[in-house]
């Protein structure tokens, strides 16, 4: 059995891929043949010891992966093996075979292949818990977002229009803002060639945005919260510029907004029955083709550092998935 190793917390460079004994299931676990698993932002940070989490030296990165259930540990009555299965597991995707809690794992709808499968979980559960459980956003409402062709930005643009909001999307370049469009956006913002927050205050005709969705942080952040409505929200989701900003709280007050973190793993863990509903209903979404999740590429795991060295430089539209066949 292939994994990808970190030995040490480091630089993505220091990832080695070695042969490793078949995992075994133990009590309320399966073993999962890994058939595709999804690359992420968070995965560089995780091997970097930059992330909220710290596995175990040494470990696999990859938290969400796709495959066929090999083998059932005692207590996982509800998965059998054969099942081709989703799932949720922080680190350890990048493997042929991996180790998960049964309640992490869902089975696949009949219409979804593996390589969608592993690009779907993190990017809309978390998109839909920032907008439904945290930013509790509303029909008719204004929302803006940030990095909108990145996974999970995407997702949001998505999420967004299903829950009748008017969606604003801004991105880097015009190929991005495309493909955002293709996926429902109403309006769209180059920040890279204009200024954010007049634009924002075109688009809006002065009102400003009832919703922000950030997953980039930096010098977008402070422009994007000043655009804010009254009783507007901003969801802190990530910062894959590099650069965690620094507000002025006083911006909070006077401009009566809130600001709100969303992580969705620590979500997922303390409200599993809440979790489970939202990633069924997300699935339903799917099979209806309400939802369209954008891979952009695919990688063979002995590529794993070009497929994370994609993410990490933000040259992906959607999403990059490592497949094992």
């Amino acid at each position: 059995m292939k994994a990808v190793l970190a030995k040490a917390f480091g630089p993505p460079e220091q990832l080695v891929l070695e042969e490793l004994p078949p995992r075994r299931a133990g009590p309320g676990e399966v073993v999962i043949e890994v058939k595709a698993c999804g690359v992420n932002f968070f995965d560089a940070l995780i091997v970097q010891g930059k992330y909220q989490t710290r596995p175990p030296l040494p470990f696999s990165p990859g938290g969400e992966v796709a495959g066929v259930v090999s083998e059932v540990g005692q207590g996982a009555n509800a998965l059998n093996k054969g099942m081709r299965v989703l799932a949720f597991t922080g680190h350890g995707g990048y493997a042929q075979e991996v180790t998960a809690d049964a309640a992490s794992v869902v089975e696949l709808p009949a219409q979804m292949d593996f390589v969608t499968a592993a690009a779907f979980p993190i990017t809309y559960a978390t998109s839909y818990h920032a907008l439904k459980d945290r930013g509790l956003l509303r029909n008719g409402e204004t929302l803006l977002v940030l990095g909108a062709a990145g996974g999970v930005g995407l997702a949001a643009v998505e999420i967004g229009k299903i829950m009748g909001a008017r969606v604003i999307a801004c991105a880097s370049s015009e190929e991005k803002l495309r493909l955002a469009r293709a996926h429902g956006a109403d309006a769209l913002i180059n920040y890279g060639t204009s200024d954010l927050r007049e634009r924002i205050r075109e688009e809006t005709s002065g009102k400003g945005v009832d919703v922000v969705y950030d997953p980039v942080g930096g010098g977008y952040a402070e422009p994007a919260l000043r655009s804010l409505a009254a009783g507007g929200r901003y969801l802190v989701i990530g910062f894959a510029s590099g650069e965690i900003p620094k507000i002025a709280l006083n911006l909070l007050l006077v401009k009566m907004v809130s600001m709100v973190g969303v992580f969705w793993g620590a979500f997922a863990k303390a409200h599993p029955q809440q979790n489970d509903a939202n990633l069924v209903e997300l699935l339903d979404w799917y099979v209806q083709g309400r939802l369209r999740p954008h891979v952009s590429a695919t990688f063979p795991l002995e590529r794993y550092g070009e497929a994370l060295d994609a993410v990490m430089q933000r040259k992906v539209l959607g999403k990059v998935v490592l497949v094992m066949d």
